[in-house]
């Protein structure tokens, strides 16, 4: 069973979509749960009409913390961690639990399409995708937290995100895993990503920040501080 975990704080405008995309796959054997991290608008609603697994804890505001909250609920025997403003396409769960499993992957993330997506996020995303792409290889592989399939067990013996990584702790977490097993990039279908970050800060502001985090990551360095303001909850 796959067990999706969406970690959320203030993400009523954006988790419906998700959910929608979700209930529309053609893949049925998965449960969704949602980690909320003390939300004050309807979120925490949203997640209980659309009848999903639910935990909330505001004792530390940060994905990771959500992430392996949700994660020590899961029954599934493969965890798929999905960011609130993210969407599925058609087929995505059929497509990518198939390929995770065919492959013997113990990790996985996805390429990104932006979502709504303007032909200068074309930089960005290609940007990404090579370097995911690239690295999937090495020793330190690296994905885009906003989707990322993982066996349980292994998150399990890795004890989950590590919380003293405060941005990019995606890419720790790959690396980490993939210690333990083989990763790869999903291939044949794309996470849709949210541009919101860019449509509210602008196409350079994030660019800048997505560039000092990027010199940090592709060294190999882990980023312990906070070295751009990167908010969580506040689009």
């Amino acid at each position: 069973m796959l067990s999706i975990i969406i970690p959320t704080l203030n993400e009523e405008k954006y988790l419906p979509r998700l959910l929608q995309s979700i209930k529309r796959q053609n893949f049925f054997d998965y449960e969704i749960i949602v980690s909320d991290g003390g939300s004050t608008d309807k979120t925490v609603e949203i997640a209980k009409t659309f009848q999903t697994k639910l935990i909330v804890d505001g004792s530390v505001k940060h994905p990771s913390f959500q992430r392996n909250s949700g994660a020590k609920l899961a029954q599934g025997d493969t965890l798929l961690f999905l960011d609130a403003d993210s969407v599925l396409p058609d087929n995505f769960l059929s497509i990518i639990y198939q390929q995770f499993k065919d492959r013997n992957l113990y990790i996985a993330g996805f390429f990104i399409k932006f979502n709504p997506n303007r032909w200068c996020y074309n930089i960005y995303s290609l940007t990404s995708n090579v370097i995911c792409y690239l690295k999937q290889n090495s020793k330190h592989p690296a994905a885009i937290g906003a989707g990322l399939i993982a066996d349980h067990k292994a998150h399990n013996s890795i004890n989950g995100f590590d919380l003293t990584v405060v941005l990019a702790e995606d890419y720790d977490y790959c690396e980490r895993m993939a210690k333990l097993g083989r990763f790869r990039m999903i291939k044949k279908v794309k996470l849709l990503y949210s541009s919101r970050r860019i449509e509210k800060e602008g196409f350079f502001q994030s660019g800048w920040k997505w560039l000092k985090m990027g010199l940090f990551t592709i060294t190999n360095r882990k980023i312990r501080k906070q070295i751009v303001k990167y908010d969580f909850g506040k689009f």
